[in-house]
Formats: C-alpha cells, sequence, structure tokens
C-alpha cells in the first residue's frame, strides 16, 4: 500500500466548478481521495505524509476527450498507412511523458491500431503515462470518412463497413480485440480526400446496430459528426458523444439537450491546420476545408454553450506537427477566447465534463472522496488567465492514482 498523503496549503480548484477553495488539504489514501476541502474541515491522520503546497494550486489532471495515440509522422493518412506499425508504436510511445508533462493524466484515443497495446502496457507499469481509454479503428462505410481515398482498399488501417449484418460483425471484433467503446464516422470529414463534413454516412438502422452493440457491453459510441443530419442520425441512434459538431443547428442543441449527449468540438486541430498546416505537409484539400469550416464552427459552439449543451474538451492531437501532443491545453484556451468560457468552465471541460465523455464520472475528473488522486500542483492560477497551462513549466507536479510522474 501507499502512504497516505496529505497535501496541505494550496488553493483548490476540485473540477466542479464552484468557487476555489483556499488553504485546502487533499487526503490521499492509498490512490485514491479520501478527503478534499478546507483545512478546517478535514482531519490529518498522524500518520500522514505533508506536502506542503502552500502558494500553489491543486486541481484534477486534465483529460483530453479526443486524441490519436497512433505514432503518425504527418497529417497525410495515406502515408501514415504504408507505414510499419513498429515504428508508430515507437513514435506513440514517445508521447506519453509530454502528456504527462503537460498534466494530461488521461486521455480518450478514437482511432489507432496501436494504442490498445499502449494502454496495457501503461496498466502493467512497463511504461508510465497518462490513463488511456480507446476505441481501436474507427469504424466507416465504403468511401467513408475513415476509408483513407488515396490508397487502395486493401492498404486501409481502419475497419470499413456496409449494411448491418456487417457494422454488427465490426462492433463486436473492436471488443473482441481490447476496444474500450466504439467510434463512429457518421459524416464526412477535413482529412478525407473525397467526401464533404457536410455528407453523412452509415445509414440510421447500421448507427442504431452499431449503438445496440455497444450498450449491450455497457459501453458507448462516439460519432464523428460534422454535416447536420449526420449529427442528427448519430444522435437518434443514441451515441454518447458527438465529436467536432462544425454544422449542428438548434434542432441538433436541442436533441443533445434532451438526451444529455456531450460535444467535443476539438477545436485546436482546425486552428493548429490553419496556421501551420502548410509547414507540415497537411494536404492541400485539408487546409482547404478545415479554412472553410472554421469561423461557422466557432459561431455554432457558441450557440450550443449558451444553449446549456456539455462541451468536453478534446484537441484531436497526435504525435506529429502542427498537432504533437504536450500542447494539449491549446483546447482550454480557444474555448475561452473563441467559444466564451469563463476560465473554470474551460477547466471542468478538461476535467469532470470530459470524464463523463469516457463514461469515466465515478472514477475520475474531480477531487472527491472514492476518486482517483489525478491531480495537478501549479505554480500559478490558471483563473486569472487559462492560457497559463500551455506552460509545462507551470505544472510543478502531477500524480496519476497518487503515484508521482513529474
Amino acid at each position: 500500500m501507499s502512504p497516505m498523503i496529505a497535501f496541505t496549503g494550496a488553493l483548490l480548484i476540485d473540477g466542479q466548478g464552484g468557487e476555489p477553495v483556499a488553504d485546502s488539504v487533499v487526503l490521499v489514501d492509498n490512490g485514491k481521495i479520501k478527503e478534499a476541502g478546507a483545512k478546517a474541515t478535514v482531519q490529518i491522520p498522524e500518520e500522514a505524509q505533508i506536502v506542503d503546497v502552500t502558494g500553489k494550486v491543486i486541481m484534477p489532471g486534465l483529460i483530453d476527450a479526443h486524441v490519436h495515440v497512433h505514432g503518425a509522422k504527418n497529417l497525410n493518412m495515406a502515408a501514415v498507412a504504408l507505414e510499419p506499425n513498429e515504428l508508430q508504436m515507437g513514435r506513440a510511445l514517445q508521447d506519453l511523458p509530454k502528456l504527462i508533462n503537460a498534466g494530461f493524466t488521461t486521455v480518450r484515443d478514437v482511432g489507432s491500431h496501436v494504442a490498445v497495446y499502449i494502454r496495457d502496457l501503461v496498466k502493467e507499469g512497463v511504461v508510465k503515462g497518462p490513463r488511456i481509454k480507446t476505441s481501436r479503428h474507427m469504424l466507416s462505410q465504403t468511401g467513408g470518412h475513415a476509408d483513407i481515398h488515396m490508397i487502395p482498399t486493401e492498404l486501409n488501417i481502419f475497419t470499413t463497413c456496409d449494411g448491418v449484418p456487417e457494422v454488427i460483425k465490426a462492433a463486436r471484433t473492436q471488443f473482441r480485440e481490447g476496444a474500450d467503446f466504439i467510434k463512429v464516422c457518421s459524416t464526412g470529414g477535413v482529412l478525407s480526400e473525397k467526401d464533404d463534413p457536410r455528407w453523412s454516412q452509415f445509414r440510421l438502422d447500421e448507427l442504431k446496430a452499431i449503438v445496440y452493440e455497444a450498450e449491450a457491453v455497457q459501453s458507448y459510441v462516439a460519432s464523428h459528426a460534422q454535416g447536420t443530419q449526420g449529427i442528427k442520425n448519430a444522435l437518434l441512434a443514441g451515441v454518447r458523444t458527438i465529436e467536432h459538431g462544425i454544422y449542428i443547428d438548434e434542432e441538433g442543441i436541442g436533441m443533445m439537450l434532451d438526451q444529455k449527449a456531450i460535444l467535443v468540438p476539438t477545436l485546436a486541430i482546425v486552428h493548429r491546420i490553419i496556421q501551420e498546416g502548410h509547414k507540415y505537409g497537411v494536404p492541400e484539400f485539408g487546409i482547404r476545408k478545415a479554412e472553410r469550416v472554421y469561423q461557422e464552427h466557432i459561431e455554432n459552439m457558441i450557440i450550443a454553450h449558451k444553449a446549456g449543451v456539455t462541451i468536453a474538451a478534446g484537441t484531436d492531437f497526435c504525435s506529429c506537427a502542427p498537432v504533437e501532443h504536450g500542447g494539449n491545453a491549446l483546447e482550454m484556451r480557444l474555448l475561452v477566447d473563441d467559444v466564451g468560457f469563463t476560465p473554470m468552465q474551460a477547466i471542468v471541460a478538461a476535467t469532470r465534463d470530459a470524464a463523463k465523455a469516457m463514461q469515466m464520472e465515478e472514477e475520475i475528473g474531480t477531487l472527491e472522496a472514492g476518486k482517483s488522486a489525478d491531480l495537478l500542483v501549479l505554480n500559478v492560477n490558471p483563473l486569472t488567465d487559462i492560457s497559463l497551462l500551455a506552460n509545462t513549466a507551470h505544472i510543478e507536479q502531477v500524480y496519476l492514482s497518487g503515484e508521482r510522474l513529474k
């Protein structure tokens, strides 16, 4: 058993969105939060090891609810598909310390052929890194977003399936191979050559069949959904999270509110592609589509946020420039600067609500009794300026299940 630890004296941001607590105590016992609150309300056992963090800020470990742990060398998916898995595995392993250094203690991988193995290596303690949940492959219809259009069909690294029997088999196969949840593509996308983000993909009966298979094993479905009707189709089918949501309309927003679905905008990847994509080999069609959608994406996220849709932070980052891991706090800054979040709301989006997106709200995301002791100690207050979190030097200590990793 690990020793009981009492972190004392910090300003506590617990991830629930309420007022921060000055001069706090966070008591950690055997990797879990035993108690967290004002020093006057928490009794510190004599055997506890005291960690004095007076003058610091203590908060939950950050969560990126949309990443790719796949070791891509660049954002040209055709090139990614033609590389050996062993090379990509090696690169992806190098991303783990970058994420920890940036304060990310949990990530949700939404499409990778190596993340299941990296997840298991982290669980075994062979490598140190953030907690990973993965969908393994993305599921796509033939000619859909995850059917890499620039190469022969047989070289595709994701899973294409058509019709209800095939999608059922594909979903069951992902779980057999270790997936934690299912990722589908219910629309086209920015980085797929021959489709358009506004085009709907998969029929409603196919999407419903996939959701059924996920819920049958107490899991859920995340949907890459950018076009208006494809978003609604995914929601009608019962998906838990909408990834991107670029062209969501008022009806779609109402459906999300009714179903308590969660929106993961991934503003950061489009922002970076527009700014720097031409420097790093992003295909011209991807840059062009990113430029076309970005402003409308922002405007629709503002409407969704004002309407009360639960929004979780996710970047769509991977191993390569301009979207390499380590800069994942950018999403929080964009939520504040472009969408109108307060810094506290952005922190909640990257802690409590990101945990909800992952179906892990009972385990992580807030500093509450019984939850995993995933926490950060900062030498700055991000409530004064959320962009401070982008400077990893401000993140002095990182703990995952009570174990110090930084």
